[in-house]
């Protein structure tokens, strides 16, 4: 688990492009979005994939604060962000290795109009579906960890 700034934000912020670091990943925060026992996942721009909402760090906005931006942009939807996130995966895009921190958003509100509603579709599947849509492995692992711990 991540360790807490004295605010309680989890202190994963945004490095600018060129800054010296250890790591040459991006860095990226998602929300698994789960309501009523099903997870909800959106396509990815190209549509050929179905993805949890995620997006790369800002300047000045914690991993917590752009998971759910990105749940809002991305499906439409609203919730409650576990305070800690639930782990991380890594992934390739553009040849480029991305860092992704990932929380568990409590789906309080889906939206009808959202801004990327007419880049992507927005589904409700339940754990077992969700598990076979994704292509990361490690985000596999997350959401295994977490059907596990839903209730029945």
């Amino acid at each position: 688990m991540a360790t807490k700034t004295k605010t309680g934000r989890t202190p994963w912020t945004f490095r600018e492009p060129g800054m010296a670091s250890t790591s040459d990943m991006a860095r990226q925060s998602a929300a698994i979005p789960i309501r009523n026992g099903q997870v909800c996942m959106v396509t990815s721009r190209s549509g050929r994939r179905m993805v949890i909402p995620k997006g790369n760090l800002e300047p000045n906005k914690t991993a917590g604060e752009i998971a759910l931006q990105e749940a809002w942009e991305e499906a439409g939807l609203v919730g409650i962000l576990s305070p800690e996130p639930v782990g991380s995966y890594l992934y390739e895009k553009a040849g480029v290795t991305c860092h992704v921190l990932v929380f568990v958003l409590t789906v309080t509100r889906a939206a009808e109009v959202w801004p990327e509603r007419m880049m992507r579709e927005r589904t409700w599947v339940d754990f077992a579906e969700a598990i076979q849509r994704t292509e990361e492995p490690d985000l596999r692992e997350l959401l295994r960890a977490l059907m596990l711990r839903e209730p029945k």
